[in-house]
């Protein structure tokens, strides 16, 4: 299930899309998590699914990466299903069972949840799958600088976020390690109810913090020792541009939120 985590990691290919100005891309981002929030129905999850099926393709990212990125959360979706199901009221009954009622509008509401869900995902894996972690932090730099004159730490900021985003990876490995070692030593990870899972994952849990710490300090070391001292008076090897695609791929999101909120109404 590690393994299958995708968001943080970085496909390194060529395409159109890993060549978007990341300013854009992360102002994408965040226009489709206010589109699949405005989506209405299922109905309007459809032109969401469609664009980003073909914004897959044209990343030359395999859309079975994408796939495997809802795997580790796969508890947490059905556990929202199921909660959605059971508790939301309702007026058309589909089933009585005593001690809950599933209703015609909280199975509507639990599927609803579930494909935003999912869209999120796949969204935001797609980000960090066409974008490097150096570029990321040259585009969240740029797009909080408007507020450090206010006094906030933009380029530290940014520096914080892609560092977190570029360790899970390396951290999911590490625990895939752990888990592996700890199995040959004869411990368990599969077996039992949910607590005594819960109980067997502190042998895992320990090694792994140690090792984040650990990692860290190594960090800090090498960009203390490469005289790293903020974002003041850097300078930029690869100075940001926006170009025809970016401004086209601007447009196609203003279309998919007009059609997202058309199809809402319907």
């Amino acid at each position: 299930m590690l393994r299958d985590m995708t968001l943080g990691q970085y496909y390194p290919v060529k395409s159109p899309v890993h060549s978007l100005d990341p300013r854009v891309k992360i102002l994408l981002l965040i226009a489709a998590i206010v589109a699949v929030f405005m989506a209405g129905n299922m109905l309007a999850f459809l032109p969401a699914a469609v664009y980003i099926f073909f914004a897959c393709r044209l990343s030359n990212v395999p859309f079975n990466m994408l796939l495997k990125g809802i795997k580790p959360l796969r508890f947490i979706i059905i556990f929202t299903v199921v909660l959605n199901i059971f508790f939301l009221p309702g007026e058309k009954v589909w089933l009585d069972l005593g001690f809950a009622k599933i209703t015609q509008e909280a199975v509507m509401t639990a599927i609803l949840y579930a494909l935003r869900l999912v869209l999120l995902v796949m969204f935001s894996s797609l980000l960090t799958l066409t974008t490097a972690p150096v570029t990321l932090t040259d585009g969240l730099e740029r797009l909080l600088s408007p507020l450090s004159k206010i006094g906030f730490p933009a380029h530290e900021m940014a520096m914080m976020m892609t560092i977190a985003l570029r360790f899970i990876p390396t951290l999911l490995e590490e625990a895939d390690k752990i888990m592996k070692a700890q199995s040959a030593r004869g411990a368990d990870f599969e077996s039992g109810n949910l607590m005594a899972r819960a109980k067997a994952m502190v042998p895992l849990l320990v090694p792994l913090f140690v090792s984040a710490f650990r990692r860290a300090g190594d960090l800090a070391m090498a960009m203390e020792a490469r005289c790293y001292h903020g974002g003041k008076g850097r300078t930029r090897l690869h100075v940001l541009k926006m170009h025809k695609n970016d401004w086209l791929a601007i447009l196609s999101m203003a279309v998919l939120i007009a059609c997202v909120i058309l199809i809402g109404r319907l």
